[in-house]
This record gives structure tokens, sequence and C-alpha cells, in this order.
């Protein structure tokens, strides 16, 4: 990714009533939302009086959740900055190749604890995440108004294939998931948002959210069918739906994802993950 822009001209403040303009570039990922003949290049465009680098930037298709830092005439500014006649508006997305954090960045601050909302097209990534330990909303009724209203009171990360979506003003954190398998969109969301880390696998309930606990197999037995009962000895239970799960099938095909995941981290995941009849 390019170095930021610090060395762009200074604005030209405009005449009362004349047009503004100004020039955007966009970087790395970022030019996915433009449209073709944007993309990679600086290009000038007319802006409403009293337009802020928030209203210009996703008037041009990209969502203010996908972005991290801006730059106008090479100083960091906020999505509020009123845009002047004769900017350079530099946009960029989450860094990786080096260190920004000298930069005023967009907000406040990160969210301390990765909670999510998903969509209703991402019922898939929803599950999977939830099978890494992470607490995340999903139902395929939510509207948009209702994952917007969730991200905001409950301080989570909103999820979706939906760039207008996260182009509302009360989400804060967004991604917006390209890959179109739920496999490959939870890789993507483990890279974009370093999750490695906090990933607690088979430790949450992928029905209804809510935290396992362990229990004893006396306590299990009369959900198990007999086979279940005869293999297995270590079990846990989800006190929201009261299902149990054990260390099935559908664990042991999940670990070779998990363990690409977390590699090279070694994680023992002790805690069931497939579900009994109840």
């Amino acid at each position: 990714m390019a170095a930021p822009d610090v060395h762009a001209l200074p604005p030209h403040p405009a005449p009362a009533g004349a047009r503004v303009h100004a020039t955007f570039r966009f970087y790395e990922e970022l030019n996915d939302f433009l449209a073709p003949q944007r993309r990679g290049q600086s290009f000038s465009v007319p802006c409403a009086r009293a337009a802020t680098t928030k209203h210009m930037i996703e008037a041009l298709g990209v969502p203010h959740t996908e972005v991290e830092l801006i730059l106008v005439n090479g100083e960091s500014v906020g999505f509020d900055r009123l845009l002047a006649d004769g900017d350079r508006v530099a946009v960029y997305p989450t860094f990786e190749a080096f260190d920004v954090t000298p930069l005023l960045r967009l907000r406040e601050e990160p969210l301390r604890v990765s909670r999510f909302v998903a969509d209703a097209h991402l019922g898939g990534l929803a599950h999977l995440l939830r099978m890494m330990g992470f607490d995340t909303r999903y139902d395929n009724a939510y509207a948009d108004h209702e994952i917007e209203r969730l991200a905001a009171a409950e301080h989570r990360i909103a999820l979706t294939r939906d760039r207008e979506l996260l182009k509302r003003r009360g989400i804060t954190h967004g991604v917006y998931v390209r890959s179109l398998r739920s496999p490959a969109q939870l890789r993507e969301v483990f890279d974009r948002l370093d999750l490695a880390r906090a990933a607690r696998p088979f430790t949450r309930c992928l029905h209804c959210n809510e935290r396992l606990v362990a229990i004893d197999k006396a306590r299990a037995l009369p959900q198990l069918p007999p086979r279940v009962a005869a293999s297995f000895e270590r079990f846990s239970a989800c006190d929201g739906c009261g299902r149990v799960f054990w260390e099935g099938s559908h664990w042991r095909r999940m670990q070779g994802l998990i363990d690409e995941l977390l590699a090279p981290r070694r994680v023992d995941c002790a805690a069931p993950a497939r579900e009994a009849t109840r």
C-alpha cells in the first residue's frame, strides 16, 4: 500500500455562490467500490456546497465503515470536515504495511470486544463466527434499521454484502464482505479484523448464540442417542436453548478450518461441537 500523501496542494476557498470541486484518490481495496473509470487514479468531482468528506466519499460509492484514514491537503481529518474548492482528498482503508498511529483516526476508539451483527445473507458466516466463539447476532428477518440499532446499542460490528447498509449513520464499525462462500468469508473477516487471538472455538451455541458450559455425562444422557452415549465422555450444554454438544463428526470437519485460521498458534478445542437430539 502506498504511504499517505502528505504533500497535497493547499485549498483554494471558493467565492460565495461558486461551485466547489475537489480531487479524490482512493487506495487499495476501496477502489472496488468505485466506477471502473475512477479506480487507481485521481479524479475531480463537483461537490454540493457544505458537503462533508463523509457525504462525498459515500456519494462516490464507498461506505464510511471501510475507511480508516482521510487526508485533505495532507492533513488528517474526520468525516465531518467541510470540503472547499480545490481540496485534494486521499482516502485509505485499514493499514497493514506501515504504522499510522501518529495520525488522527476517524473513530473515537476501537471496539474492545469483537461482537457482530450479520445481515440476512450471511447466515453461514454468522454460524461459523459463533463456532469460533464470537458473539454474533443473526436473524434472517432483521431489517436494515434493526441491524443499525443493534450495532449502535450493543457496540457491534455490522457484517454485510450491502454497501448501502454500511452507509447508515448509526453504524460506526462494519465490514463489507466480498467473498461468496461462508468459509472464505470467515477467513476474510479474520484477516481484516485480526481475530485469531480472540477466538475461543466451540464455546458458543451455533443456534442461539449463548455460551456453552461443560456438563457431566449423567446430565447429558437423557438427550443422547445410544451410540453417542457409548462413544463420548465430554459434553457441553447451552443454557439458552438446552441443546447438548459433543466432539462428533462436525467437530472433526471444522477442526481443519480452525487450525488454518489460528496457525501457528496451537489451540486445544476441548469443548464439544456436535448437536445431540433434544
